[in-house]
């Protein structure tokens, strides 16, 4: 059985990301399409794959929101009225960046409008029999590792869009304080508004900090991992990082804070590879994970075998199937917005501001 899939993303656009590795390791018989409002709104398609909704209603100015919100509406009754399958995959539990109330309200009718959520580990309950685990493909083969530089002794790495709940800040204060002449901190990504300023007191305090913030080709990325002793991700939250998957995927070992999903990552890799603190991340913290990448012997490469993106799209076109015969998998409340239980709402801190009228 043939599927056309409506994805919530642009197309590939030469660079690697999340929507280049689904599109390649696509099924046979999956047809995937990328969003546009018209192609939701009149195109033909039998599915719609929902990634990140919430960008679907963010805009620079509060005209393009509310015409966004508008079309976020119509999609909503196209979808309802046509009896068309969501699916639905679960990037993070909670939007990175807050929503206001009116985006709370919509994002929770979609939730209810899904017929099939996709977590992409288990290290949460899921609350309905209607949800899958289709783990995150690996980055090997994306990347020209073969090309890896040799590793720099001592260099620490943290990369990626510099954002709030990433704990960039904490790394660079954590840093300062370790004495050692000997180790570097090497910064590289984007940082959001803000976020550079920050970056640049630590560099111009501290000459063994260093950074490039700005988005990098792929073969500079690659190098810059390979070239790090150690990859550092303190992030304040961590359900699923495709910057921890992509640095494992370059063999190279990560500091992570101690989570569910992230101690099931660490059994799926074998020993050695990621090194877990508790709390917040300090300064004998970061030296002992150091130490023990140096002491604790580990296999020559990660196991990601189960992250094979042929796998995951032969995942993918099984869940679309099943979305395609299945019900939305929670109902609505009298006020138009789906029970807080619902597996797929993270919403509820956000609506409860508000009373309905």
């Amino acid at each position: 059985m043939s599927v056309t899939v409506l994805l919530s993303l642009a197309p590939p656009d030469g660079t690697t990301r999340y929507v280049c590795q689904l599109v390649d390791g696509r099924a046979e018989g999956v047809t995937y399409k990328f969003f546009s409002w018209k192609t939701a709104l009149l195109g033909r398609y039998d599915l719609f794959h929902v990634h990140w909704p919430e960008h679907l209603l963010r805009a620079t100015t509060p005209l393009r929101r509310l015409v966004r919100r508008l079309l976020f509406q119509l999609l909503l009754l196209r979808l309802h009225w046509s009896h068309r399958a969501v699916v639905r995959t679960l990037h993070n539990l909670q939007p990175h960046e807050a929503v206001s109330p009116a985006e709370a309200r919509l994002l929770c009718r979609l939730d209810a409008s899904t017929t099939l959520f996709i977590y992409l580990n288990a290290s949460v309950p899921m609350a309905s029999p209607n949800c899958v685990v289709i783990p995150l493909g690996h980055y090997r083969g994306r990347y020209p590792a073969a090309i890896a530089p040799t590793v720099e002794r001592g260099r620490l790495l943290s990369f990626g869009i510099i954002r709030p709940y990433k704990g960039v800040d904490r790394l660079l204060e954590v840093f300062h304080r370790v004495e050692d002449p000997a180790l570097s901190l090497r910064v590289v990504g984007k940082p959001t508004p803000g976020w550079r300023a920050v970056v640049e007191r630590a560099c111009e305090r501290d000459p063994r900090i260093s950074a490039v913030l700005d988005f990098v080709p792929d073969d500079v990325l690659a190098q810059e991992i390979c070239e790090a002793e150690l990859v550092v991700l303190p992030f304040r939250e961590m359900y699923n990082s495709g910057t921890m998957l992509l640095a494992l995927s370059l063999d190279r070992p990560v500091l992570a804070p101690r989570t569910p999903a992230n101690e099931l990552l660490n059994d799926e890799v074998g020993p050695g590879w990621i090194h877990l603190y508790d709390g917040e991340l300090t300064a004998v913290g970061l030296v002992t994970a150091l130490h023990q990448v140096r002491a604790i012997p580990r296999q020559q490469r990660p196991r990601l075998s189960q992250r094979d993106w042929a796998t995951v799209g032969l995942r993918h076109r099984e869940a679309y199937l099943r979305a395609l015969g299945g019900a939305p998998v929670a109902p609505v409340n009298e006020v138009g917005v789906v029970a807080a239980e619902h597996p797929g709402t993270r919403y509820a801190g956000v609506l409860r501001q508000r009373r309905p009228r």
